[in-house]
């Protein structure tokens, strides 16, 4: 029996992520104390009334079916509703909203409803690795957006050639941005949308970490320029929102087309995501907000304390404008051979810039997704290095 994978699998591009890990927990089984900043993931519960009502909703024998093939119009609702309340955007649920399996699933999917062999994506560099699956899966080819500190780490639009232009088809975005951490004005969204127009290009984007606005900022959407739905969508996601990362729910809302091809999609990878968590996510979405600017304030408390320790030790860093730090690596050396010197000598993991890009090279990405005693150990263990 053959088993040779497709072409198109073995081109994915492999998880960096996951050998670290792998390496950490043979860290962690041989005795080392490993402080583990390398990846975004929540370590705060959900809070507790999202979980109750994910109990009571379980109960309920009619979640236990099948759902509808796009989603409970309830979430739909909801998420509708909070994007009205938050960014002023309006929204109707049935035509211009769908419903994910996380985020990242529709950030993969958007690439293969829409590109074709050959077609150009314009990639934002450094990105989220994971915006690069669906381009090869596609067989498309991904042109850079080199996002540099001269630049705020906005891309420049006018650096692209007119054949670049005319070629690309889809192009992906992300603010707040992972792994710059930086937001992104509103007027970078006008011109994104007039570039959009004029070049009929999709803008795919990334708005996972649009809800935790610090120092009192709430970082803007997409959407809220005008003429945006006529030229993309948003993807959101409840996992750093609400600390919901392992429900894995999240959506994309926008351009009616685009929201229909996805949907399209979905309808032939799943049937609909469990009910229950559909309802969980709704009452989320639409119940007290308290949890939100706690965890918000948690996080910034986080940032502040690191920032603070490591320019005390006499390393320059950015203010973060979300959950992760983006740290120029001293002395010129290669970021994936320092972060590997710094797990070795330091036991303290981060993630090499390298791993998002070629203009992330010459930094690497610290999540404060740790809590803080982690984080004080953290900064003890880069000032001794």
């Amino acid at each position: 029996m053959r088993t040779d994978i497709a072409r198109r699998l073995r081109d994915l591009p492999r998880s960096s992520f996951a050998t670290t890990v792998a390496r950490i927990d043979q860290l962690v089984a041989a005795g080392e104390d490993v402080v583990n900043l390398c990846q975004g993931n929540p370590d705060l519960p959900t809070p507790p009334h999202i979980v109750e009502a994910l109990r009571r909703e379980v109960l309920d024998a009619s979640t236990h079916r099948y759902g509808p093939f796009s989603g409970l119009l309830e979430l739909k609702t909801a998420i509708a509703e909070w994007y009205a309340k938050h960014h002023a955007v309006r929204l109707d649920p049935e035509t211009e909203v769908a419903i994910l399996f996380g985020a990242k699933a529709g950030l993969v999917e958007i690439s293969q409803c829409f590109l074709d062999p050959g077609d150009v994506c314009l990639m934002p560099d450094p990105a989220f690795p994971d915006y690069w699956a669906g381009v090869v899966l596609a067989r498309a080819r991904m042109h850079p957006l080199p996002l540099l500190r001269e630049n705020g780490f906005l891309p420049d639009y006018t650096a692209l050639d007119p054949a670049t232009c005319a070629q690309a088809k889809l192009m992906f975005l992300n603010y707040p941005n992972n792994p710059t951490s930086v937001t992104a004005p509103p007027e970078f969204y006008a011109d994104t949308v007039r570039f959009a127009a004029e070049h009929d290009v999709i803008v795919a984007s990334d708005f996972a970490y649009g809800s935790l606005g610090f120092d009192g900022e709430r970082p803007a959407s997409f959407l809220e320029a005008d003429g945006a739905k006529d030229v993309g969508v948003e993807f959101i996601s409840l996992s750093k929102m609400f600390n919901m990362a392992g429900w894995r729910i999240g959506a994309v809302v926008g351009n009616r087309d685009v929201v229909a091809a996805i949907n399209l999609i979905q309808e032939h990878y799943y049937v609909s995501l469990p009910p229950f968590i559909q309802r969980a996510a709704a009452a989320a979405l639409t119940g007290p907000e308290d949890c939100v600017q706690e965890l918000t304030a948690v996080y910034q408390r986080r940032r502040d304390l690191f920032v603070a320790g490591v320019r005390e030790a006499g390393w320059h860093i950015d203010v973060p404008r979300s959950v992760f730090a983006w740290l120029p690596v001293p002395d010129g050396r290669k970021s994936d051979e320092f972060a590997d010197e710094l797990l070795d000598r330091a036991k303290v993991a981060v993630a090499p810039g390298r791993w998002f890009g070629e203009h992330g090279e010459g930094y690497v990405r610290v999540s404060l997704l740790a809590p803080e005693e982690r984080l004080r150990e953290a900064v003890a263990r880069l000032a001794a290095f």
